[in-house]
């Protein structure tokens, strides 16, 4: 009971930080700290803590595997703290297991951790596990990994259906540790999907992004959105230019909803704020956030993208995805 309540704080814990669109190595790092934080307090709390205690003991030595897929580039980045890595599965049924760095299990905090990139072309095949799955007292681990693998390999007309293959390959008993299975095959997204434009540095090129925008909304009969995407597009592009640098590129995605992108060279992280009455500005990212059904800023390697997802008449939301943690 302990333990299934060290995975839910640390569950908790990994929605929060995926909310602020960190890269997997950072998450983990953050997610290290977290149970560093834990375990240190255990020391400090007195006895009538005590089930909060062996909970913070129980997160100690947790793996985990977080993986992030960006459809656009049809491109994967994973990270993993002392968790067996993943199996990909090719169109022609290949399975292999990719060397990841491996990282340390969470709140030991000696090793940083690193992360990795992956192509995972459609129809592809994406399979997180637990070591629960491929341990056992009269296998050892290569043996289970052969046999997952050769599961894997096995068609089958649904995700359902591969998982029902692993299970009766590898849990011929009850197992002795947990074990979990998420299969994922991964969509990317079809160029006619995405719009993607350089802009320079120039106030007078908003005009030009917004109309930009609006002929693809047309192209994608998206005319409703017409209205919003324009403010949205103008405060973003505005504040790329003002507050960035170049290079400034705007993007539109087209998918369960719609999704507008500002990318800058530029670190610097905006900040929502109430103006008061008497303020002449301020209210830009405010206006956004009312008129997005979500949105966020992203870190990379070369600046930042701040993005807004509105949603469209007539589909569901898009689903959030969740990491899994074991």
């Amino acid at each position: 009971m302990n333990a299934a309540a060290s995975m839910g704080q640390l569950r908790t814990a990994v929605r929060t930080l995926a909310d602020l669109d960190l890269p997997p190595d950072e998450l983990l790092a953050h997610l290290d700290d977290l149970v560093i934080s834990l375990t240190e307090q255990e020391g400090t709390e007195e006895t009538a803590e005590a089930e909060h205690q062996d909970a913070a003991t129980n997160a100690l030595g947790a793996t985990c595997l977080y993986a992030v897929y960006d459809p656009v580039s049809r491109r994967c980045t994973l990270a993993r703290a002392g968790h067996p890595p993943p199996a990909i599965v090719g169109a022609d049924g290949t399975v292999a297991f990719p060397d990841l760095p491996a990282g340390p299990p969470l709140g030991l905090g000696f090793l940083p951790f690193e992360s990795a990139e992956l192509e995972l072309p459609d129809g592809s095949l994406l399979a997180l596990y637990t070591d629960g799955l491929i341990e056992a007292a009269e296998r050892d681990v290569d043996v289970g990994l052969t046999r997952l693998a050769e599961a894997l390999a096995r068609s089958a007309p649904t995700l359902e259906d591969s998982c029902q293959n692993v299970i009766n390959a590898l849990l011929t008993s009850p197992p002795s540790d947990d074990a979990a299975l998420l299969l994922a095959r991964p969509h990317g997204l079809a160029a006619d999907q995405v719009a993607c434009w350089d802009l320079p540095s120039d106030p007078a090129i908003v005009a030009n992004a917004r109309d930009l925008a609006t002929r693809k909304l047309a192209d994608w009969d998206l005319e409703e959105l017409q209205f919003t995407t324009e403010l949205i597009v103008s405060e973003l592009v505005t504040n790329a230019i003002r507050y960035g640098c170049e290079p400034i590129q705007l993007r539109l995605i087209r998918q369960d909803g719609l999704i507008c992108e500002t990318f800058d060279g530029s670190s610097t992280s905006p900040r929502l704020r109430h103006a008061r009455t008497t303020d002449e500005g301020g209210r830009g990212l405010f206006l956004v956030a009312q008129l997005a059904r979500r949105w966020g800023t992203r870190y990379t390697t070369s600046g930042k993208i701040i993005w807004t997802e509105q949603s469209i008449s007539g589909l569901e939301p898009s689903l959030i995805p969740v990491p899994e943690l074991a």
